[in-house]
């Protein structure tokens, strides 16, 4: 089982006959870790009279794809790179409008803090660009700090871990071809914690000696992304499963009334 996409439903800033109305379905999904920030956080906000609006938060291929070309012709300021280097692309990063908090942009950093919602930018400056972007990494923040501490490098970190946690939903990314389970795997096995150079979506004696490590048998490449996929659920619980939330107070639908919706 890869990580799912789950359905959520979350106030927009988009209006349809001048009503606002949900965030699109196209871009409402994410991962469950995701959804359970998003819900959580909107419950803090509303409880200080604020809102979680978004105007961001699932991409599909061809709307990064559009979304790097807005950015390369200048029609869009700020920076978007292209198919395979956005959380987005995983259900991972959401945009959100900083006008509707009704708080400190830092008190909005120590809430999602508390709910696995980070920041891009240095210091809460609303006026910088991607003061609205917020990431929830999970597991893939190993993937992360690997590469910083210069464990491989044909990839910059935050690209590495957005590879990650877009290979982990099952979704292509462009640069391994028709190597995209063996990218999985290695993925997989630097988040359990494994060492094995680059992840390149090349089986070499590096990887093998992490499978070796994390207690996997060299067979067929289904069979050793099944035992990891084993190993990272069991270790990372909360990123495969529903929360299946029922926020009464906020009318926030539950994981199956949102699935059925769709």
């Amino acid at each position: 089982m890869r990580t799912p996409l789950l359905p959520v439903t979350m106030p927009s800033i988009y209006k349809k006959n001048g009503i606002a109305v949900p965030l699109p379905k196209r871009m409402a999904l994410c991962s469950p870790d995701t959804q359970r920030a998003l819900y959580a956080i909107r419950q803090e906000l509303l409880a200080q009279q604020g809102d979680l609006v978004l105007s961001d938060l699932f991409r599909s291929y061809d709307m990064q794809l559009q979304s790097h070309k807005d950015y390369v012709s200048g029609q869009k300021k700020a920076f978007s790179p292209a198919p395979g280097g956005s959380l987005h692309e995983a259900g991972r990063a959401f945009d959100l409008d900083l006008g509707a908090i009704r708080i400190s942009l830092s008190e909005l950093w120590q809430i999602g803090k508390r709910h696995g919602a980070y920041p891009v930018i240095a210091q809460p400056d609303p006026k910088q660009s991607e003061a609205w972007h917020f990431d929830v990494r999970g597991s893939h923040n190993v993937v992360y700090e690997y590469y910083k501490r210069g464990e491989a490098s044909n990839m910059k970190p935050y690209t590495a871990m957005a590879v990650s946690a877009i290979l982990a939903t099952d979704i292509r990314v462009d640069v391994f071809e028709n190597r995209q389970g063996e990218a999985f795997l290695q993925s997989g096995l630097v988040r359990l914690g494994h060492t094995l150079g680059a992840i390149d979506g090349r089986i070499g004696m590096k990887t093998q000696a992490a499978l070796a490590d994390a207690g996997i048998a060299l067979t067929s490449l289904d069979a050793m992304i099944q035992a990891v996929e084993n190993q990272l659920q069991a270790r990372f619980p909360d990123e495969y499963t529903s929360p299946d939330l029922l926020i009464a107070d906020t009318g926030q639908p539950s994981t199956s009334d949102a699935i059925a919706a769709l």
